[in-house]
């Protein structure tokens, strides 16, 4: 991997807080990114700006020089989130790190509220509410809008987006490199076994721009999912604080009920010649639908967006499932999955 940093023209006092933003061919995403962390509400201190660019071959550079922030570009072989934000921090000079990704605009007040929560020394980190900045562009947008929202409080893990003390992780040695997804549960997992903790606040931290218009854009980050699931539970399975050793447990048998159930229906639908097998199957998932949809009703959605929630649950398992198959085949064969892109 080979790094090109934009350095300043003369030395400058540390900063109070440094924002990472990572990106790769976000455009005019990015621009709406850096712009909101120019715009945020003062701190009583300075703050710089980084932007790491993961070999974008759009106008992301230019669009990031155009608002003078300083500019660390990586180009390595095999592109990770965890490269990016690595690179950043380390070459960062403030205390606290606010770790973005392109495609959000940050909430101007986030930062000036989560300060205080740091006054807890066993806080390592604290993030808080996103949501989707254009719902209406798609059912995926609107639907997975749903999956940002969760409880306040003490937490496993921050997202992408977080507000990270820069001694802890140097303490870690930062994000895992080798991981394509599923980088910030491991990162946290290994702050957790330190005895730290992260912390949620029920405040606007960020609006992101999911841009997922398309099948195949679920499909691709569904079994992103399924593959960090598996390759970061592994990693921890017979630890003292396992990750997701449950969730991918779950999912396994989820899956392999509905294909295995709907396998069921279609051979009794053809040794009958009738189609009610298949019939009572879909009668059975409108059922399962309709259960997990008021169970989250707590999300404060419309009844239609929580049914499309409950569709989207059950649904994703199946290609959840496969991210986890390709893993365990990668892992077999001993193949190295590059980055798995939903976006354009």
């Amino acid at each position: 991997m080979s790094t090109d940093q934009q350095a300043p023209e003369h030395q400058q006092a540390p900063a109070s807080l440094a924002v990472v933003v990572i990106g790769r061919n976000e455009g005019r995403r990015l621009t709406a990114c850096l712009e909101s962390v120019q715009a945020m509400a003062p701190i009583g201190g300075e703050v710089e700006i980084l932007y790491v660019d993961s070999a974008s071959t759009d106008d992301s550079i230019e669009r990031a020089e155009s608002l003078g922030v300083r500019i660390i570009r990586v180009q390595p072989q095999r592109p990770t989130a965890a490269i990016g934000r690595n690179a950043g921090w380390r070459a960062a000079r403030a205390p606290l790190i606010l770790f973005l990704d392109g495609d959000t605009q940050l909430d101007p007040e986030f930062v000036k509220r989560a300060l205080p929560v740091f006054d807890d020394p066993a806080v390592a980190g604290v993030s808080g509410n996103r949501w989707e900045s254009r719902p209406q562009d798609s059912y995926y947008n609107r639907v997975l809008d749903l999956d940002w929202q969760g409880a306040a409080g003490e937490v496993d893990y921050c997202g992408g987006d977080a507000l990270i003390r820069r001694d802890v992780l140097e303490s870690v040695d930062g994000f895992d490199e080798t991981l394509i997804a599923g980088e910030e549960p491991d990162l946290w997992r290994r702050i957790r076994a330190l005895g730290l903790k992260a912390w949620r606040l029920d405040i606007p931290m960020t609006s992101h721009d999911l841009a997922m218009t398309r099948w195949s854009q679920y499909w691709r980050r569904t079994t992103r999912t399924g593959h960090a699931y598996a390759e970061v539970s592994a990693r921890y399975r017979d630890t003292e604080l396992p990750l997701w050793a449950d969730t991918t447990r779950r999912n396994q048998i989820h899956a392999s009920l509905l294909i295995g159930s709907l396998a069921g229906a279609a051979l009794f639908a053809l040794l009958l010649a009738s189609p009610w097998p298949i019939l009572g199957w879909l009668l059975f998932l409108l059922i399962l639908i309709v259960r997990t949809a008021w169970r989250q009703r707590w999300r404060g959605a419309d009844a239609w967006t929580l049914f499309l929630y409950g569709i989207h649950s059950h649904l994703q398992q199946i290609p959840i499932f496969i991210g986890q198959l390709g893993y365990l085949r990668d892992k077999r064969f001993g193949a190295h999955r590059g980055l798995i892109e939903y976006k354009q």
